[in-house]
């Protein structure tokens, strides 16, 4: 027996991975994140199947659920929003297993701020712009350590994602202003890849306001940052035409003359 951390993806039934999607299929008992998973990833499980919903439950109720299933062999389906490894709670889920002796697996999956990018049509990782993304939170009932906060990371040029953020978006664009300026990019995402999808773009200095009549669930995707502006401008030099690396030998300004005679 052996429980599997699915990750569900951002919601999109068929941004699943192949083996999410196998596992789902087969499955007999399946634990999911009801007030996130979008319920059309349900459909892919059996009609049979046996089916909790984690959104009313505890933990404790949970390892229930996974010890029963345990005691006659049989495999559970433990369904996470997005990355399982990025907010999904894994971490204490793992540890009682580990004490259990239940063996587990974890199936990755497409998370938020990989879709949001993705509806967005930007690249998080600009040529000689910013080359680093900080995915974070603001602090809410789960403390932040100080060294984690907003405030050091707006400090620096990387992409900023912010999950769980959306209800506190007019703190967190002030400091992001304050470090970076009121007229850095700014967007927010909600349901990215969902129907429902919604989409609000801005700067540090208005985005909380634009937002704000848009009525975005805490769980929409805040994304700052320079990436969030295009044209870039500056391309990148792995294909550049007289950039060298282990597959290609770049030409020289004469032998790129002589192609183009």
């Amino acid at each position: 027996m052996k429980v599997w951390f699915v990750g569900a993806g951002p919601g999109d039934p068929e941004l699943l991975t192949v083996k999410a999607a196998r596992l789902l299929a087969a499955a007999r008992i399946c634990v999911y994140a009801g007030s996130l998973v979008n319920p059309r990833i349900l459909d892919l499980l059996p009609a049979e199947a046996e089916r909790h919903d984690s959104a009313g439950m505890t933990l404790d109720e949970t390892l229930a659920v996974m010890m029963r299933a345990c005691d006659v062999g049989v495999d559970v389906v433990r369904l996470h929003t997005g990355e399982p490894s990025l907010y999904g709670a894994i971490g204490e889920q793992m540890d009682a297993l580990d004490r259990l002796g239940i063996s587990y697996e974890i199936v990755p999956g497409i998370s938020a701020f990989q879709a949001a990018a993705a509806t967005l049509a930007i690249e998080l990782t600009v040529p000689e712009t910013s080359q680093t993304v900080v995915l974070t939170r603001s602090p809410g009932r789960t403390p932040m350590q100080e060294t984690e906060s907003l405030r050091t990371y707006a400090a620096t040029s990387a992409a900023l994602c912010l999950y769980l953020s959306a209800d506190r978006l007019a703190d967190a664009a002030r400091t992001v202003a304050e470090a970076r300026g009121p007229d850095t990019p700014a967007a927010v995402v909600f349901h990215a890849s969902w129907p429902d999808e919604r989409i609000v773009r801005g700067t540090a200095a208005d985005i909380a306001e634009k937002a704000a009549g848009e009525h975005m669930h805490r769980t929409a995707l805040v994304v700052f940052g320079a990436a969030l502006q295009r044209p870039y401008g500056t391309a990148s030099k792995l294909y550049a035409a007289d950039f060298t690396h282990g597959y290609r030998k770049g030409r020289t300004r004469e032998e790129k003359q002589d192609g183009n005679a």
